[in-house]
């Protein structure tokens, strides 16, 4: 009955320090995505000049390559997917980038 009590007590403590990461690395995202001035152009939940970043994680949930493209984008700009608005690229360093591409494809 202890070794039950105490291997959950650990799994808890484990659930529980993954969901503090995880409430970090958006708090983290949201500071880069303003400190970029992202939020001119996305939001949230809904569309502004470029798509809401939960459509973006939407649109890439089944691409395993997403990260990869999303990076290559917020670096250096695209256009054609979302409409014909371009998005310019942006002086952002990769680990930056990085953070913020992961916590939107997080918001699927």
């Amino acid at each position: 009955m202890k070794t039950i009590l105490m291997v959950c007590t650990v799994a808890a403590g484990l659930i529980s320090a993954a969901a503090g990461n995880v409430a970090a690395n958006d708090v983290k995202a949201t500071q880069l995505a303003d400190k970029y001035n992202c939020q001119v152009c996305h939001a949230l939940d809904k569309k502004l000049v470029g798509p809401a970043y939960k459509d973006i994680a939407k649109k890439y949930a089944a691409d395993k390559s997403a990260a990869e493209k999303l990076e290559h984008k917020v670096k250096n700009g695209g256009s054609g997917v979302w409409g014909v608005i371009p998005m310019p690229p942006n002086n952002v360093s990769d680990a930056d980038i990085k953070t913020m591409v992961e916590w939107v494809l997080s918001l699927n």
